[in-house]
């Protein structure tokens, strides 16, 4: 069995379920809208935001949920899905997961539109169900992940990124969906509970983990490969890089940051890059870091008390440090 349909097996029916009311929550009167979303929702990736938020629900809950959890649910997926639509029309990207992205088969204008109105279906979702302190959570995240974007952009122009600054970017960008997901589950059975900022917190840290992961892929970790070298190409600064600039002679830094600037298309400049940094401990010292926020997000779930959903989030924390892609 693969570890996702393993970690997914205690909340099997809750899921199925939810498949069945996030298809509703997205129905409109306009034909080609109804298209688009049925091309949206028959092309999902591992869903691994719903998972968190049922899992966390019914591990606080003695296995159970509430109608508010698969709201909590179908307005996380409404607004992450409009945010990855309206990334597409950004990055100018033509594919997500494999398939054709909405900009690449109907053009920008419809992708943006596309967009809107899978937020303004999120917030109606919480707004019309009175779940306002669900829908708080929601909008701060996509306020910190917009955030998030903006202080990674203009960052990369200067290439100064300290341990900190990419530490708050990834927090923003990437960690703060996860950590919603979690106090979204929390809040969605346990409202105004000190479980909901505990939520936050774990879920918070599966996702630095998570990006970091993400970061090592870049340099061919483990068994996927060659080293992509896509984040230098597009300036990327990540854990590895900043750790050997931070740690490197003054020549050394002031060619690092001339060949990711200026020489970010020359494949044999960018290898020569990875090389160093392999060479140098960043590799190194980005795994330990990534195992510092998992030991850290595993010593909060060991408060609680032995359960399916317990061991399936365990598994979800291990599957995001040993997971290939």
């Amino acid at each position: 069995m693969k570890i996702t349909e393993q970690i997914k097996q205690p909340i099997a029916y809750e899921m199925d379920l939810f498949e069945q009311k996030f298809q509703l929550s997205m129905a409109s009167k306009v034909a080609l809208l109804n298209r688009i979303t049925h091309y949206i929702v028959n092309r999902k990736g591992k869903q691994m935001r719903p998972m968190f938020v049922f899992l966390v629900a019914k591990m606080l809950k003695n296995g159970e949920v509430s109608e508010r959890t698969y709201r909590g649910a179908s307005v996380i997926e409404l607004i992450h899905t409009a945010t990855l639509v309206h990334d597409d029309v950004v990055d100018d990207s033509n594919r997500r997961r494999g398939f054709f992205s909405i900009n690449a088969l109907w053009k920008n204008k419809i992708a943006v539109l596309i967009g809107d109105y899978l937020l303004s279906k999120g917030l109606l979702l919480s707004i019309d169900n009175n779940d306002f302190d669900l829908l708080k959570i929601i909008s701060v995240a996509v306020r910190e992940m917009s955030e998030g974007e903006l202080l990674q952009i203009e960052k990369a122009r200067q290439l100064d990124i300290t341990e900190a600054v990419y530490y708050d970017i990834i927090r923003q960008k990437t960690a703060t969906l996860i950590a919603a997901c979690c106090s979204l589950g929390a809040a969605s059975v346990k409202p105004n509970s000190d479980e909901v900022e505990k939520m936050r917190k774990f879920g918070e840290l599966i996702g630095m983990a998570f990006q970091i992961k993400d970061d090592l892929f870049d340099y061919g970790e483990e068994k996927i490969g060659k080293p992509t070298g896509i984040d230098i190409k597009e300036q990327k600064m990540t854990l590895p890089l900043i750790h050997v600039l931070n740690n490197c002679t003054k020549k050394e830094k002031s060619w690092l940051i001339n060949s990711v600037k200026n020489h970010n298309k020359d494949k044999k400049r960018v290898k020569e890059v990875i090389a160093f940094v392999k060479s140098n401990g960043g590799l190194d010292y980005a795994i330990s870091k990534m195992k510092n926020f998992q030991e850290e997000a595993l010593s909060i779930l060991s408060d609680y008390p032995k359960s399916p959903y317990k061991s399936s989030l365990e598994l979800m924390v291990n599957y995001v440090i040993d997971r290939k892609k």
